[in-house]
């Protein structure tokens, strides 16, 4: 999950896993696989960096296969 604010301040988590789409329109939009929008007061680039590091945390990233490796050395 990762930490975001609503425009009225309220903070609230997001499965990072469900992210399709991360845009600036100026403000943050989140699209969801399901469709479902969220717009936050984080940047583009603050809602990229979290995502990786959700990515980080539950090593999906530490999968050669998926970093796009043919072959792990």
């Amino acid at each position: 999950m990762i930490k975001l604010t609503r425009l009225n301040g309220k903070e609230f988590s997001l499965n990072a896993l469900y992210i399709e789409t991360v845009e600036s329109f100026p403000d943050t939009t989140i699209t969801l696989t399901n469709g479902h929008k969220y717009v936050a007061l984080e940047s583009r680039e603050e809602v990229a960096s979290q995502i990786a590091q959700f990515y980080k945390g539950i090593h999906i990233l530490s999968n050669p296969h998926l970093r796009g490796e043919e072959h792990e050395e």
